[in-house]
């Protein structure tokens, strides 16, 4: 077995390498502070850019120091599971074992091929949209994707910061653009005194100009994203359900997507402070055929199946109880919002795609 101490060393410099984006971004963020409040220093616009400054702040910190949600413990195999897993061939035998313990979670899910979804490294069922991430070693929930530029995993504990981050370093960028425009003509003009405070303002005016580009096209893609109720691994290979691929799967409408992120409460919605709807374990969908071997339908047909699902729905408390109606089992979920029918089609037609473990 190889020695653990040059493994720990490694771990320990990766660490510290996948620090260096979020220390670039601070610097700039520093940088473009001392250039407009103390070099550029437009008094009638301070107050507007504080503002901006501190939610931008704000939501990047949330968005950096928010720890990922993992499973909860339900998910996870108990010793007898691990050692009758283990004792088992691989194949068939193991995912019947797999199986039976996702028949008494709200698991609605599959891989490409039909299988139960089994993370080997945290020994335990991934939960609907949940995903392994290798750079921080864990299953996350409602996983979206790792960033390197807050060296953070953004899922379900985080999605809503990240989406405050991005819309307020967008409006940042577009505000020093605008504020710095004059001044930037005037330097090609000549019209600027000659000192170091020119060149202060020729480099943020070119930084804020060319942050608000890539910013704005990673801002409104994700804003699709939101809309269709889709993470970014989603978007690239379609969850798969029971009936087959469904790209639209956890899609409810456009309102309903957008308080599943944000929340119920408006007020809420522009601060940084955590609203999203849900424990992020279980997700409501809008399934077709539903699957029978799950104790509960996230639709809801009828009253009598409602009653049955009531009866055996799964044990887990969401993070704000009164935030809980998007998994409760209602035939809400199937009614308007333009969405029913759009999801039909695809539940019908079902794309092909690769396998994908992440």
């Amino acid at each position: 077995m190889a020695p653990s101490g040059p493994r720990s060393i490694k771990r320990g410099c990766q660490r510290v390498l996948y620090w260096i984006p979020v220390l670039f971004i601070a610097l700039i963020v520093a940088w473009s502070y001392y250039a407009f409040v103390l070099q550029l220093c437009i008094v009638v616009y301070l107050l507007a850019y504080h503002v901006i400054f501190i939610l931008f702040v704000w939501a990047y910190w949330q968005t950096i120091f928010t720890k990922p949600l993992n499973p909860l413990k339900e998910f996870q195999l108990s010793h007898s599971d691990k050692e009758l897993l283990e004792r088992e061939d691989r194949g068939e035998s193991q995912q019947e074992i797999l199986r039976r313990i996702a028949k008494d979670l709200p698991i609605y899910t599959r891989t490409n091929s039909g299988a139960i979804r089994f993370c080997e490294r945290c020994q335990l069922l991934k939960p609907d949209r949940c995903h392994h991430c290798s750079v921080c070693d864990k299953c996350i929930l409602k996983m979206d994707h790792h960033c390197p530029w807050v060296n953070n995993c953004v899922g379900f504990s985080n999605y809503k910061f990240f989406m405050l981050f991005l819309a307020y370093s967008l409006l940042y960028c577009l505000f020093i653009t605008a504020t710095d425009l004059q001044y930037f003509i005037k330097f090609w003009t000549k019209g600027l005194p000659d000192t170091q405070a020119k060149f202060h303002i020729l480099f943020l005016f070119f930084s804020a100009s060319m942050f608000s580009v890539s910013l704005a096209s990673l801002f409104i893609y994700h804003c699709w994203l939101v809309c269709k109720n889709r993470s970014t691994l989603e978007a690239v290979r379609a969850p798969v359900f029971r009936h087959g691929t469904d790209k639209n799967g956890f899609s409810l409408g456009f309102s309903k997507n957008f308080r599943q992120v944000f929340g119920d409460e408006v007020k809420y919605w522009p601060i940084p402070i955590f609203s999203s709807l849900g424990d992020g374990c279980s997700f409501p969908t809008c399934l077709v055929n539903l699957d029978p071997e799950q104790p509960s339908s996230p639709t809801g047909s009828n009253s009598g199946s409602k009653s049955a699902a009531e009866a055996r729905q799964f044990p887990s408390k969401p993070l704000r109880e009164s935030q809980s109606r998007l998994l409760s089992s209602t035939p809400s979920w199937s009614e308007s919002d333009g969405a029913t029918d759009k999801d039909k089609k695809g539940a019908s037609n079902p794309v092909m795609t690769i396998e994908h473990e992440s």
